[in-house]
């Protein structure tokens, strides 16, 4: 791997996307797949008024809904009941390296970026990969480097994560 990184630390604060496709609690699961479907996205965080982060609907709380609707006649359509109030989150100053290691443990395609239980911004697998390309891009020695976890973070939180990596 090449070293893409500075001395100090990428955070998601630098990379998270702001401007977020959002649904209201108040919706129904089929209002929620429509905007699914023309914004061209698997997923959106679900939340309230006045700003708190509930949850995320996706692609799998639809197979959910479907799944539930082949064994209940009348199955209930709120977006709610269908979202996932628990996955994974990161804060703003959370450090590339660890966004990249809970893509890879947490099976999931977007990590909530909050900050004090409200949804301050968004990050993809996808963004993270246009990051390491730019990065990469903007490299202007011609040749490779190895990448230091001290690059991604300082000092003893570096040794830590270098022993759980290599397990």
């Amino acid at each position: 791997m090449k070293r893409l990184l500075n001395d100090r630390p990428i955070l998601a604060r630098e990379i998270m996307t702001r401007t977020l496709v959002t649904l209201s609690p108040d919706l129904d699961v089929f209002q929620a797949i429509d905007i699914l479907l023309k914004k061209r996205i698997s997923g959106a965080p679900v939340v309230s008024a006045d700003g708190k982060f509930l949850g995320i609907f996706s692609e799998s709380s639809c197979m959910r809904f479907v799944i539930n609707a082949a064994y209940d006649n009348l199955p209930d359509a709120s977006i709610l009941a269908f979202t996932d109030p628990n996955p994974p989150t990161i804060t703003p100053e959370t450090d590339l390296l660890t966004i990249c290691q809970t893509f890879i443990d947490q099976a999931t395609r977007r990590l909530p970026v909050l900050e004090n239980g409200r949804l301050v911004g968004n990050i993809s697998r996808r963004d993270v990969m246009r990051v390491i390309a730019e990065m990469a891009k903007g490299r202007q020695a011609g040749h490779a480097e190895p990448l230091y976890l001290s690059a991604l973070l300082g000092g003893e939180d570096s040794e830590a994560l270098k022993q759980k990596l290599a397990r």
